[in-house]
Order: C-alpha cells, then sequence, then structure tokens
C-alpha cells in the first residue's frame, strides 16, 4: 500500500502508484560518462601524477562538493532552506552540475522520487540502498529505476522555468568544459586529468559509498516512523560530504539547512552558509524550528529528546564589518 505521503512535487496517480514494482536496466549515458573517467583518471592520472595536480584535485572537489552539491543542489534547489541573490544560485547550481552526477532538474527529480519512496512503508532495493555492496554500486552508478506505476513528477516555475536551470540540464555533461578550459590554460593536461576526471570519479563514486552506509547502518537520534528506510549519521565521512552524512538528522529535518545538529557534528556546509549570512550574501535560512511538526517523528536519544540544540546562525564581527 502506498500512503499519500506526497512531497511537494511528487504526487500519486492512481491508486497503483508505488515505488516498488520496477526494473533496473543499464543506462548507457550514464555508464559510459562514468567509465570514461575512471579510466582517464587511473590511466592519465598515474601518468602525470604531481603535487600540483592532486592539489587541484582536492581544491576543486572541496568547492564543488560543498558550493555545488551540498549549498547548491541540496540545501538551495531541493529544499529551498535560505535565500540569496539569484547569480549566486547559478553558480552554486553550476558547482553542483560540474560534480558530475546529473543536471539540476535531474538532481531534483532522482532526490525527490528517493526521499518520497523511502517515507513508504516499503520501496523497491534501488531506493533504498537494499542490495549488497557491489550490486547496489552498480545498479546505482550504471543503471536506472523504471517503476511500473510511478508518482507524477512535477517542478515548480522557479526552476521549470528558469532558462538558465533549462540550459544547464540540457547541456549537464558540457558543463565541465569552461573549468577544463581554464585548468588548462594553468596547469596543462595534468590539471585538467586532476581536476576534471579523477574528481569527478571520485566525487561519483564517494556520493554513492556514503549513500549506502548512510541508509543501512550508523547512529540514529532519530526515527520517521512507518518509513521503510531510516536515515543513519555517518560520522567518519562529515567533513570529506561537507556535514552532508549526518543523514538521520536530514531524515528528520529535511528542510533545515544545518544538518550537524548537535554538539560534536561538525557541518562545513553550514560553516560557510553562516559565513555567507554574516556578508548578507543569503537570508531567511531555514532551522529544524521553522519547520511543521511531524507526528511521525520519534526521537530515540536523549538529546534528541531535549530538542535540536541550540546551533543556529551566529555573528561574526569581522565578516559583519566587509557588508557595511
Amino acid at each position: 500500500m502506498t500512503l499519500n505521503t506526497e512531497l511537494a512535487r511528487v504526487s500519486l496517480v492512481s491508486p497503483e502508484t508505488n515505488p516498488v514494482e520496477g526494473s533496473v536496466h543499464w543506462s548507457p549515458p550514464k555508464s559510459l560518462w562514468l567509465i570514461a573517467h575512471y579510466i582517464v583518471a587511473v590511466v592519465g592520472g598515474a601518468l602525470t601524477l604531481s603535487f600540483d595536480a592532486v592539489a587541484v584535485f582536492v581544491v576543486t572537489t572541496a568547492v564543488t562538493l560543498c558550493l555545488g552539491h551540498s549549498l547548491g543542489m541540496h540545501r538551495k534547489l531541493i529544499h529551498n532552506s535560505f535565500a540569496c541573490p539569484k547569480w549566486l544560485e547559478y553558480l552554486f547550481v553550476h558547482f553542483g552540475t560540474v560534480v558530475g552526477m546529473a543536471g539540476p532538474v535531474g538532481m531534483v527529480k532522482t532526490h525527490d522520487l528517493r526521499d518520497w519512496a523511502q517515507r513508504q512503508p516499503d520501496c523497491h532495493p534501488y531506493l533504498r540502498h537494499g542490495s549488497k555492496p557491489w550490486k547496489d554500486a552498480w545498479r546505482q552508478l550504471h543503471c536506472d529505476l523504471n517503476l511500473k506505476h510511478p508518482p507524477k513528477f512535477q517542478l515548480e516555475p522557479r526552476i521549470a522555468e528558469d532558462p538558465t536551470f533549462q540550459l544547464m540540464e540540457r547541456t549537464w555533461m558540457l558543463q565541465q568544459l569552461p573549468l577544463a578550459a581554464l585548468l588548462f590554460a594553468i596547469g596543462g593536461l595534468p590539471w585538467v586529468v586532476w581536476g576534471i576526471s579523477a574528481r569527478v570519479a571520485v566525487s561519483v563514486t564517494g556520493h554513492w559509498f556514503i549513500g549506502y552506509f548512510a541508509h543501512n547502518s550508523g547512529e540514529m537520534d532519530n526515527e520517521v516512523v512507518g518509513a521503510s528506510v531510516q536515515g543513519h549519521n555517518v560520522k567518519w565521512a562529515s567533513y570529506v560530504t561537507m556535514g552532508e552524512s549526518w543523514h538521520n538528522n536530514h531524515h528528520a529535518y529535511p528542510g533545515s539547512a544545518i544538518l550537524g545538529l548537535y554538539e560534536n557534528q561538525p557541518d562545513p556546509g553550514w560553516w560557510v552558509l553562516n559565513a555567507l549570512g554574516n556578508l548578507g550574501l543569503v537570508w531567511n535560512i531555514v532551522l529544524p524550528g521553522d519547520l511543521p511538526t511531524r507526528r511521525a517523528l520519534r526521537p530515540l536519544s536523549s538529546r534528541a529528546k531535549a530538542g535540536f540544540g541550540n546551533k543556529g546562525p551566529h555573528s561574526c564581527p569581522v565578516l559583519g564589518a566587509l557588508r557595511r
């Protein structure tokens, strides 16, 4: 049975709509895209290994994952958990597209379908990372799921009618070219290999890897009662994921701009967002207390029962002075 736990963009088509019945099939564009980057990363990376090339890999990976995937795609485009100038949103979403997983529409659709499915009493193994690691890796990285009775997906006008987002969606693989041209002009082929292919290969594979653990094992402070899939906090990945690995927190408060809710939960994405708030570049930041009460949410730990902590925006005199 499919419950009417609809998201803003996902709704039931008929009583038969469900996230359980479906088939997984190989997706040539998705698979060949990643395999090509694997080959260039392994072969080219070995031939062009140098300190500066690895440094470029580290910097470009950190920037695209933090500003792009975490802030641009996830916290802003998908959940709209803060407001910012349109130019900044475009820049961050572009960085998110450069991560190499999909365009903005593809990311929103994939996220919302999975989110909706995981709230149901049951869902397809593809949607809950329910297979053995190697099988799940093949499915997630190289295949797509076709549901037999899918829900209706409808984007809000702010995304669907935005020509810039639509251009990014149509050309998401080509979005690597401006960065590749810049890297080549500065550091030649080694910088392109490490700043594009090595980064894409590690970022996309790492996204699956952390996602697998975040839906199968780890600490839980809250339970979403009746949901087929629970989120788990993956502490060891908090820095490399820019805070995205506090996934139990995210399942509990999906619209919150801060993911590391409790003490000793570092959230680099939130640190950057708070700094941007001090500079006046972001505002209307959504916190757990701003969200509607979820009747299905059941606290499991003492700290969850006590609330979500006192974390929130804090002022920085130095950054505040820069905005004047």
